[in-house]
């Protein structure tokens, strides 16, 4: 894979750095993550974003937060794993992958916790056991999103073009993305396609994030407005369509970024395939129906202001 593909999350020697994807594409910053509470405000403002890879700062965030708390009884120490992992789950309640990460990480504890009573264990096993699953996940991720490019690799045709909605890429996951992942490895091959980026408002993930990593790629974009997308439609120039997810309820309603609704009715009427790229941990089997996923309501600044300026 290209030495150009950022990483937005970095863990090393126990130390968490995030990219902070709000100063993109302009400034690269990378800061490290020094508190629990921190972590949640990169959440929460979209330093870190992307289903998969806020479940991985999630993680980390825990670890972090749970440093100081060896000295505690185990029971204690599993006390307030729940209580700092509950505060995490409330920084974005869209995305399920965050939820599943946490809840992931807690039973594998839990578990260590009941070998631990029959061995006397003490808190520092349970809290390198929390390491040790959160630096599992963030490899699986990589090891997921090269899973998905190959599986979507056989939809990408020489000469078609692609649109995509909103950031599912590099910068959102671990690895090479979720509805990229097939582009890295079409571009690899030598395959020769098109990408239409939708600028994706409000905070215009598509235009300062999706177009710039791809660019960065070497990939063939085309930044657009998000209502170009119906004449391009119209004209032939969209072969497929693939984006990510949030959630996914049991009955595959979708939660994606707002807009991608109008893309996915845009297609049916055009017949053109419309494809969602996701790891299993999107899947929430417990959400019967779309009507009960959990939307975020985000500040309202976000649709009046442009780059800090008031536009409305």
């Amino acid at each position: 894979m290209s030495s150009k593909r950022v990483k937005s999350i970095r863990w090393e020697s126990g130390n968490l750095y995030l990219l902070d994807q709000t100063k993109l594409p302009h400034q690269m910053v990378e800061e490290k993550q020094n508190s629990i509470g921190q972590v949640w405000d990169s959440i929460k403002q979209m330093k870190v974003r992307g289903a998969p890879a806020i479940a991985i700062a999630g993680v980390y965030g825990l670890v972090i937060g749970m440093k100081d708390k060896t000295p505690l009884p185990p029971q204690d120490f599993m006390a307030e794993l729940y209580n700092q992992s509950d505060y995490l789950k409330k920084s974005r309640p869209t995305a399920v992958n965050l939820t599943w990460a946490l809840n992931r990480v807690i039973n594998k504890v839990k578990a260590s916790l009941k070998k631990s009573e029959s061995t006397a264990g003490d808190s520092s096993s349970l809290y390198k056991t929390l390491i040790q699953e959160a630096e599992m996940i963030h490899r699986e991720d990589e090891d997921i999103c090269k899973k998905i490019g190959e599986n979507g690799l056989q939809f990408i045709m020489p000469g078609m073009g692609i649109l995509t909605y909103c950031n599912a890429g590099a910068l959102a996951t671990g690895g090479i993305g979720t509805a990229t992942a097939p582009m890295y490895l079409a571009h690899e091959k030598g395959i020769p396609f098109h990408v239409f980026a939708c600028e994706s408002r409000p905070v215009l993930q598509g235009a300062r994030l999706t177009a710039w990593e791809l660019q960065r790629a070497g990939i063939d974009v085309t930044l657009i407005t998000d209502n170009m997308a119906s004449i391009l439609f119209a004209r032939g120039m969209v072969d497929m369509v693939m984006v990510g997810a949030d959630r996914v309820a049991a009955n595959g309603d979708t939660a994606n970024k707002i807009g991608t609704l109008g893309i996915a009715i845009m297609a049916q009427y055009y017949s053109v395939p419309f494809y969602v790229a996701l790891p299993i941990s999107t899947i929430d089997v417990a959400t019967a129906t779309g009507r009960e996923i959990t939307i975020e309501e985000r500040d309202g600044e976000e649709v009046t202001s442009m780059g800090g300026v008031r536009i409305a």
